[in-house]
């Protein structure tokens, strides 16, 4: 009698420490672009995806909401392109229990220019290397301003922000590649792979000299038959000097989250250890 009274006020005590809306995963996070977000059906579209390609409940996840403004905050230091409120569209999900590796799950119906292997190449650029990031839109859309919620929403899960100049690193190295995409012949598959191989040549040598990134990048270019632009091939070196430049800034967010993405299941308090106890204690009745 005493171990089942034991069992009922240890019962009441975890009632008590579950807090309303213990349902909510607070290591996924959808952020949704403005336009999606004011319009039911772009959202029911949106959630649909989310729900078949993750398998989580969008019902209790934590959700943000992308605007022009925030978006328009990195692009028009970058591209000189602002947004319209009507025109936010891409929507992602950052899920954060699934965080072996980077990886990134791109509708390809939907999201015309920018690939998965471009958004893992920006977010390792801001230092983002565990996750599983999904994009999508209601209707067709570049998905540029898709990284800005993606990183908003690594902040949201992580509470550590990440340092405007290392988002403008990334956001540059993802506006730069949909602009030469969209005026050239490259695929974006070829162009990504330019990226990280050039990107990883200048981070292996610590080169932060413009020249010497453009002849790595003509090296590049001529070696793999690529037909890009001299205007691309300089702002190509541009972006990944700038990339190169903030990795001081990079390293210190690193240090920051690497004990929160190399251990996502929680804050210091676990209800494991007690439904353990619980159920070895009933074993015992």
């Amino acid at each position: 009698m005493r171990k089942i009274t034991i069992l009922v006020l240890a019962l009441i005590l975890v009632g008590m420490l579950i807090p309303a809306g213990f349902s909510t995963d607070s290591n996924v996070v959808i952020t949704y672009g403005e336009t999606t977000y004011a319009n039911s059906d772009y959202k029911s579209f949106v959630d649909n995806f989310f729900v078949n390609q993750a398998n989580v409940d969008v019902n209790n996840v934590g959700v943000k909401t992308i605007t022009a403004d925030q978006v328009n905050q990195i692009s028009g230091g970058i591209t000189g392109k602002y947004y319209n409120s009507n025109q936010i569209l891409s929507s992602a999900l950052v899920d954060l229990n699934d965080n072996a590796d980077l990886k990134v799950s791109v509708d390809k119906s939907k999201i015309t220019t920018i690939t998965g292997d471009m958004y893992i190449s920006a977010l390792k650029s801001a230092g983002i290397t565990k996750g599983h990031v999904y994009v999508t839109s209601p209707v067709q859309a570049t998905g540029e301003s898709a990284l800005a919620g993606i990183m908003n929403s690594y902040e949201e899960v992580t509470d550590v922000e990440i340092p405007d100049s290392v988002k403008e690193a990334a956001s540059d190295e993802i506006y730069t590649e949909a602009e030469i995409v969209d005026n050239s012949d490259v695929s974006p598959e070829e162009l990504s792979q330019l990226v990280d191989e050039v990107k990883e040549q200048v981070s292996s040598d610590n080169i932060t000299d413009h020249d010497t990134i453009v002849n790595i990048i003509n090296n590049y270019v001529e070696n793999n038959n690529i037909n890009i632009t001299n205007y691309d091939i300089e702002n190509l070196a541009d972006t990944i000097e700038q990339v190169q430049n903030v990795q001081g800034d990079v390293n210190y967010y690193k240090n920051q989250v690497s004990d929160i993405l190399g251990d996502t299941s929680a804050s210091g308090f676990s209800l494991d250890g007690i439904f353990d106890w619980i159920k070895s204690f009933l074993s015992g009745i």
